[in-house]
């Protein structure tokens, strides 16, 4: 008998990932994790011991066909990728690898196991690129400029295709997303570095002008809409954002705000390729009955006492 309440994360030891196991564990599904913590971290499943089954597995290869076999899960939450944008960049055929190649195979173990729901942790700003309606509705053309979003981009339309197989979708573009468990090396969002420079004493360092804007969505609202999602008549492509941009220098002075600190950030030169622009209109996935429930402030907040604790 199929069990609704099964549920496989890839990437669940990573830092979106993991809280999304969070919150399937709170509504009472039975968790598998699967992630060969290249990025991931089993301190973030660390509160969950006792309450998960993880596997250490690349997405890529034979094994996660015994994942399957074993957990029988119903619904598949697909986080694991290669995100750093910037390492796309320098080497593409990594990100193509683990992207395309891993979330095909991913996809047919779908499809052979018959998983009833396949939800994608996909991007918005690497998708739609530069010169586009702000904020950018899931209607815009997507013209991805780097290898990253490119990947994103050719899975997004490989589960139109898996969908004429069987398989259900929602592919969730997301905006920058940030919070607690965020790496602060690495792959790392601005406002991990940010933050984590400030608290251990490090000069921060500002890209460019500083004049960059993002629409930057607390991680557990973007949990929340993972979760929405499994709703049977929710299927395609919706954007997760707050609407709201916000560019670097303000994102700078609010967190040295809230740290009650007076330190200038040096400016360094501007990164060649980089997004100027990017804000998500999320309106279809709101409508829905989904929406951001942390404004930057408050998330701001939670992330900084997540940050203070990893060092204290």
């Amino acid at each position: 008998m199929e069990n609704k309440m099964k549920a496989l994360v890839t990437g669940g030891a990573g830092f979106i990932g993991s809280w999304i196991v969070d919150y399937l564990i709170d509504n009472g599904f039975e968790v598998s994790v699967l992630d060969n913590l290249s990025t991931g971290r089993m301190e973030n499943l660390a509160h969950l011991k006792n309450k998960i089954k993880f596997y250490q597995a690349d997405i890529r290869g034979k094994y996660i066909k015994h994942v399957f076999e074993r957990e029988k899960p119903y619904y598949v939450f697909h986080c694991a990728a290669e995100i750093n944008v910037r390492e796309s960049l320098k080497n593409p055929e990594k990100c193509i690898d683990v992207n395309v190649n891993g979330g095909l195979n991913l996809l047919e173990n779908c499809v052979k196991y018959e998983i009833k729901k396949f939800i994608f942790s996909s991007t918005g700003g690497a998708i739609y690129g530069d010169n586009v309606k702000i904020p950018t509705p899931e209607t815009e053309e997507e013209k991805p400029t780097n290898p990253y979003g490119k990947s994103k981009l050719l899975i997004d339309r490989a589960l139109e295709d898996f969908r004429r197989k069987g398989l259900d979708y929602v592919s969730l573009r997301y905006s920058n997303v940030y919070g607690p468990r965020q790496n602060s090396k690495g792959e790392a969002g601005v406002i991990a570095i940010f933050i984590d420079n400030l608290l251990s004493r490090k000069k921060p360092r500002i890209n460019g002008s500083g004049e960059q804007t993002r629409d930057y969505v607390y991680v557990r609202d973007v949990a929340k809409a993972n979760l929405l999602v499994l709703n049977s008549d929710l299927s395609g492509i919706f954007n997760v954002g707050t609407g709201i941009e916000t560019d670097i220098n303000e994102i700078y002075q609010r967190i040295i705000n809230t740290l009650g600190l007076d330190v200038k950030a040096e400016h360094g030169p501007a990164i060649d390729g980089e997004q100027m622009r990017s804000c998500l209109d999320s309106k279809k996935l709101i409508n829905k009955g989904w929406k951001p429930e942390y404004d930057l402030d408050s998330g701001l907040e939670e992330t900084i006492i997540y940050f203070k604790g990893k060092i204290n």
